[in-house]
């Protein structure tokens, strides 16, 4: 079963399960999962071949979805379910494989389409660290810009390094082999007809215009909200912002 980072305890409320992006982990969710565990049980995982959960050959997102599922299945009863990037498809998936599983759904950033740029350089990078003789972060975030890694997501990576044993906890073998299912998305003949939100960052071009029709077809229930001054990292960019959008969303 997938890590998992359990803030609060369970409410009247669903629990909330949050799926994080590729190269993300339950980590970098800790402020606003603690701070939305306020009102509902909030369960952050590291997915597949992240963090500190299972390491295994295939990555795709039907994969990914009957992982959440495991999750959500030992809970009592359907869970909110809130993914970002990969973790947002995902999610999708989870809803049109597993619909009774999911009460709300929250995805952030993502739409369920194929992307024609790749996140290699980020692997390659990566790897080219010298790990050796870091004790801090900052080091190590250090290497990362001699890499070219933009300065947000140099410690956004270094949230998943391992310092005592200098190494990544990622699996990047099954990462790249994986890549291109990781940029697409299955051909699915569902739908999900339950209440969805897409949350985007205004200043993000991952969900465009031309999107929302396969968003539509896929959810008929869906709406959609942008969070100004926000990228594709909206839940850094505007963390405030952000909580307020699922709260209202989740308590609507």
């Amino acid at each position: 079963m997938l890590n998992q980072i359990v803030h609060g305890t369970p409410t009247d409320a669903p629990p909330l399960l949050i799926a994080h992006g590729l190269y993300g982990s339950a980590r970098n969710w800790g402020v606003i999962a603690k701070r939305l565990s306020d009102e509902r049980q909030v369960i952050a995982v590291d997915m597949r071949n992240h963090g500190f959960s299972p390491q295994v050959e295939v990555h795709n997102y039907p994969a990914m979805a009957e992982d959440l599922a495991e999750v959500i299945a030992a809970l009592p009863g359907p869970a909110d379910v809130l993914g970002h990037s990969m973790g947002g498809k995902a999610s999708m998936m989870l809803a049109l494989t597993h619909p009774d599983l999911v009460h709300r759904l929250i995805v952030a950033d993502i739409a369920p389409v194929p992307y024609s740029h790749s996140q290699l350089p980020h692997i390659q990078a990566m790897r080219a660290v010298d790990l050796s003789g870091i004790s801090r972060r900052s080091e190590a975030e250090e290497r990362l810009a001699e890499q070219g890694v933009d300065k947000a997501l140099q410690s956004f990576f270094t949230q998943s390094l391992d310092l005592k044993e200098g190494r990544w906890r990622y699996n990047f073998d099954a990462l790249e082999a994986g890549m291109p299912e990781i940029m697409s998305f299955p051909e699915v003949d569902a739908t999900w007809d339950g209440p969805s939100l897409f949350l985007t960052g205004a200043e993000s071009d991952y969900v465009r215009p031309e999107h929302r029709e396969r968003i539509k077809a896929l959810f008929p229930k869906a709406r959609f909200a942008r969070i100004p001054g926000a990228g594709h990292w909206l839940h850094a960019d505007k963390p405030r912002e952000f909580e307020a959008a699922v709260r209202v969303f989740l308590n609507a």
